[in-house]
């Protein structure tokens, strides 16, 4: 009996055995692997077995009546090494349980199945040359998937297959190590191993794996360096300039890296400081320090040493780690060049200093001869472009040749060139055999101007700032700040104020030296939002150290405000744009565009005018074109039938008379108002062109005969052509011949002509003028 409010424990009464099942086994039948039971079972047939979880129903089966439980396939404990399965037995008539489930595990037993593995090789390792034996280079690691609590299956030893000779390997913890010392990088620097791993304990029948290791020997500083060469010979001319490059020696050293590092130094000796050497890897250069003179001496002797600046105490008994060579450097004589006495000169002057302000001197000496009055002195233009210094060139003093301004520039840096009188060949003369343009020498001089108070305060920028109209008396409209070029001057106290007859004064001041403020109320302003009202504030400046002044603006644009919150907000201003969709940007685009194109066309349009008032009056008006052409012989004045006067007579001929008259008379040579006849125009024409048949070759042959539809004038012959002619006139002969006979002395070409054959008429409408050969 329990007591009430005990709790009661009932017996288990599963009855079965402890159960395994080997890996990978496999028979023709599934594998009987146990038995479960319950005391609930009475052998009657009313028990049932059910079983439940990882694997049931298909890795593992159970009978229903005996409980025996069967593995149908090989099992992989790798893959998994156990299995939870529920066990029930149910009563097969009512399907109730006889008592609770209970749960129980499979275990998979292990079989030597997995050989070992080198996860991480093949490997890489590195020792240092020379090292002892036994030291230690890398431990390798193998890993056996079998069970290490069962049996020997993973249980590995260690052992080496290839590079016994100069390595082991612990069987144990596979640790490598050297086997061998003094293993020598120069002689082999890299060498391949071959581990094995072996389980079961090494024994026979075990599986096993392998893989490499690669050992690469790491540098020591074992070798000390060596010269190539004992002895090395240079030379070096006299005027060669501190730096330039005498000559190269070399080094061997069998190390790498830090421990082939060389350092090169010039022993003390007879050389003194005068050459340099640095070292290039294993290369060194020896350089100029300063210059040598051949009068003084010719030559020089110096020995250098090489080393190793860092040396391993355990290899010093292999002897010093440092070697010497002997250097011979001789002195080249040449013809120098004038040698200044500084290699540059910093000068200075005050700006503003009238011309010629004195800067300073240079002084320079021909060092063949020691003389200091053959050298001329002259800037190099290219230097002082401005031409703002000239140099005196005997004495070689520089002034100034105008007024320096050091706000425009501080610093001016200009080239003196020293030469030797007689050398340079002048233009008129031809130059001396031993002429050397390189006996030129050259120095930079450096020119600092020097400042003066001469500039006054400056704002540091344009003001623009905005108010309400109701901003209160005292507000501070606009922090202001004042620049000096001058040097120093920004630290020199600027005094602003309002000139006093500005009408501004009375509604503003400037107040703790720089803070304009507003003096009184404003007067309120519409409440529209194009209201607005712009301030020019003057200012005047005034530098406290030197009194200098100048003025400055601050534009104050007044607007409307919004009142509310914490500040006042200006209203937005109405824009006066004729168009929202074009900004202030745009139209004055559109507006230059406008005016360039006006531009283009004037200056067209003026062009065209100049080139046609350029033109020969008589390129304009051709005189050729007033000529009425007919092909018919004339009978003189008294002819009139010769030819149809009706068409003359039309309305398209009387308006060509019209315009052809005037032309003819002021051909006649009637001169116009306010210039000469068009005769005498005319007259400048024809010995235009008789110049230009002469001397220009594109103009046609000089044979050639130029016609020219115009009567000359000034000739004592008087006029031939029927234009004129109104009747007998004093003077005029109706006979051809007693007409040519006063022609004058100017006409003995045309006497000559009409002697040998007489023209069928008597009056000539055309006048032929030709050059002949």
């Amino acid at each position: 009996m329990l007591r009430q409010g005990s709790r009661s424990r009932s017996r288990r009464s599963w009855i079965w055995n402890q159960f395994f099942v080997i890996e990978e086994y496999a028979g023709p039948e599934p594998v009987l692997i146990g038995r479960l039971h319950t005391d609930m079972d009475r052998n009657d047939g009313r028990t049932k077995y059910v079983l439940r979880g990882e694997g049931a129903g298909s890795v593992f089966v159970i009978d229903e009546k005996t409980g025996n439980i069967h593995v149908t396939k090989p099992l992989d404990r790798e893959e998994k090494d156990e299995y939870r399965l529920i066990a029930t037995a149910t009563d097969r008539q009512t399907d109730r349980a006889l008592e609770p489930s209970s749960q129980f595990i499979i275990r998979v037993q292990d079989i030597n199945d997995n050989p070992p593995v080198f996860e991480q090789g093949p490997y890489i390792a590195t020792v240092p040359e020379m090292e002892n034996i036994g030291t230690s280079i890398i431990q390798v690691t193998a890993t056996d998937a079998d069970d290490p609590t069962y049996g020997n299956s993973a249980k590995l030893v260690y052992t080496l297959v290839q590079g016994q000779h100069y390595f082991s390997v612990d069987p144990q913890t596979g640790i490598l190590r050297t086997a061998v010392p003094d293993m020598d990088r120069e002689t082999q620097d890299q060498y391949l191993v071959v581990l094995q791993a072996k389980d079961m304990g090494g024994h026979l029948g075990g599986l096993s794996g392998t893989t490499t290791v690669t050992v690469r020997l790491t540098d020591v500083n074992d070798s000390p360096p060596r010269f190539t060469q004992s002895t090395w010979s240079f030379s070096v001319s006299e005027l060669a300039i501190p730096g330039a490059e005498i000559g190269r020696i070399s080094a061997t050293d069998a190390d790498l890296g830090e421990n082939a590092r060389l350092l090169y130094t010039i022993l003390e000796g007879e050389s003194g400081d005068t050459f340099n050497i640095t070292g290039v890897n294993q290369e060194a250069v020896i350089t100029l320090n300063k210059p040598v003179d051949y009068e003084s001496r010719s030559s020089y002797s110096f020995s250098v040493e090489v080393l190793n600046p860092i040396v391993d105490p355990r290899f010093l008994r292999l002897g010093p780690f440092k070697d010497r060579a002997t250097i011979r450097v001789a002195v080249l004589d040449a013809d120098e060049p004038p040698r200044f006495s500084r290699a540059r000169y910093h000068m200075d002057v005050s700006e503003n200093c009238p011309p010629a302000c004195t800067v300073g001197r240079i002084s320079a000496i021909d060092p063949d001869t020691g003389l200091t009055n053959n050298i001329r002195f002259s800037i190099d233009p290219q230097s002082d472009s401005e031409a703002l210094f000239r140099i005196t060139p005997d004495t070689g003093l520089i002034t100034t040749a105008m007024e320096l301004d050091r706000e425009r520039e501080q610093w001016h840096n200009i080239t003196v060139i020293a030469t030797q009188r007689g050398q340079r060949p002048t233009l008129d003369t031809v130059a001396p055999l031993n002429y050397n343009p390189s006996q030129v020498s050259r120095v930079l001089v450096a020119i600092e101007t020097l400042d003066l108070n001469d500039n006054a305060p400056e704002l540091d920028r344009q003001y623009t700032t905005a108010m309400c109209d109701s901003s209160s008396v005292g507000q501070v409209v606009q922090v202001l700040r004042a620049i000096d070029k001058d040097e120093g001057g920004n630290d020199s106290t600027v005094y602003f104020s309002i000139p006093p007859e500005s009408s501004t004064a009375l509604n503003f001041s400037v107040r703790d030296s720089a803070s304009l403020v507003l003096l009184s109320q404003l007067q309120p302003l519409s409440r529209s939002s194009s209201s607005t009202l712009t301030l020019y504030v003057p200012l005047v400046l005034r530098d406290g150290t030197s009194g200098l002044t100048s003025t400055g603006t601050v534009t104050v644009s007044v607007c409307p405000c919004l009142r509310g919150g914490a500040r006042a907000v200006c209203l937005p201003q109405q824009s006066t744009l004729p168009s929202p969709g074009l900004s202030t940007a745009a139209l004055l685009a559109i507006l230059a565009c406008v005016a360039t194109l006006l531009a283009v066309s004037a200056l067209s349009l003026s062009l065209r005018r100049q080139k046609r008032d350029s033109l020969s009056p008589l390129e304009e008006d051709d005189v050729r074109e007033n000529i009425i052409t007919y092909d018919d012989e004339g009978g003189g004045e008294a002819d009139t039938a010769a030819f149809d006067i009706a068409a003359l007579q039309s309305a398209p001929h009387r308006e060509r008379r019209r315009q052809v008259e005037p032309r003819a008379r002021s051909m006649r040579g009637t001169p116009g108002p306010g210039g000469p006849s068009l005769a005498l125009r005319v007259g400048e024409f024809l010995r235009l062109r008789l110049a230009q048949v002469t001397f220009d070759p594109s103009q046609p042959p000089y044979d050639s005969v130029q016609v020219y539809g115009l009567e000359g004038t000034g000739s004592r012959a008087g006029s031939l052509s029927s234009l004129e002619s109104e009747g007998d006139k004093d003077g005029e002969k109706d006979d051809w011949g007693a007409g040519l006979d006063d022609w004058g002395p100017h006409n003995n070409l045309l006497n000559a002509l009409d002697k040998e054959k007489q023209p069928k008429h008597p009056r000539l409408d055309l006048i032929q003028l030709s050059r002949m050969e």
